[in-house]
């Protein structure tokens, strides 16, 4: 008995000390993150910020002088209207172009997926000489229209991927029962498959958004009016127009930049649930 104890308690002992290391370790990374977070919120309202915190100050200087159409309002509208519009085109293709992909199986499909995987691992770099030619020959350059249909390709390998996976938990039955009652497969898709997988859009939605609102490499090649910059290529010129960088507007512009993929996020975030859409479709 007095055996049995020990080793309950050397295991309690044990769970406890990699508990406690793990603990440890997540709090050192959080803290390697929230560290350059805290430098942000501080040197925005500092009018003398610099690199290093010296001097706590407390001005809404930073805020007023970016604060304006043509160095915050148009760029952050041009960034909301390429990630916006992108992410809906990628959620659309995606659905129709996961559908086959998770309910017909075969060596095509296998090898579709399998290509699909390897063209998300492409590096944008080595597609933009090329493509930078085709833009050119097709008058697309300098053109938001162009930037956004190319970021929407783009981002359909892994959207592709993501959204299969999810449809995959979608129980045939569901749409068998659909069938019975007369329902086309696309009519299925769209009033059966698609709301169920309502969570899931919205997690790919949230994904492709923030990955096209924080890209800066696709329209810094693409696009050359200023007028048409988002606001990813701004903070670029943002260090380029001076020849000192003012550390506290910088910082207020970045924290002009990360609020509308919070509010996307805190919008959309009560509706990504864990599958619960689910829970009593299937009877047996």
């Amino acid at each position: 008995m007095s055996a049995a104890v020990s080793s309950r308690r050397i295991y309690r002992r044990r769970h406890m000390i990699k508990r406690a290391a793990a603990d440890i370790c997540l709090s050192l990374i959080g803290i390697i993150f929230l560290i350059p977070m805290l430098w942000l919120v501080v040197a925005s309202f500092n009018p003398k910020a610099t690199f290093s915190v010296t001097d706590l100050g407390f001005s809404l200087s930073n805020f007023k002088k970016v604060f304006t159409w043509d160095i915050s309002g148009r760029p952050i509208m041009n960034s909301f209207i390429i990630s916006f519009f992108s992410s809906v085109i990628i959620i659309v293709v995606t659905i129709l172009a996961s559908y086959p992909l998770s309910r017909f199986h075969s060596k095509v499909s296998s090898a579709s997926l399998n290509t699909l995987l390897f063209a998300s691992c492409l590096p944008m770099t080595s597609l933009m000489i090329p493509v930078y030619s085709l833009f050119t020959q097709l008058h697309l350059l300098d053109s938001t229209i162009g930037v956004i249909l190319f970021m929407s390709a783009s981002g359909l390998p892994m959207g592709i991927f993501m959204m299969k996976n999810f449809m995959d938990s979608i129980p045939v039955t569901l749409e068998e029962a659909a069938w019975v009652d007369g329902a086309s497969r696309l009519q299925t898709l769209w009033k059966v498959v698609v709301p169920l997988m309502k969570p899931s859009i919205i997690v790919i939605f949230i994904y492709e958004f923030a990955g096209a609102w924080g890209n800066f490499f696709v329209p810094f090649m693409l696009l050359m009016s200023p007028d048409k910059e988002p606001a990813a290529v701004g903070i670029y010129l943002f260090f380029g127009q001076y020849g000192q960088v003012g550390y506290g507007q910088l910082a207020a512009f970045a924290i002009y930049y990360s609020l509308p993929v919070m509010i996307v996020y805190l919008i959309t975030e009560r509706s990504i649930g864990s599958g619960s859409l689910l829970a009593g479709s299937v009877k047996g």
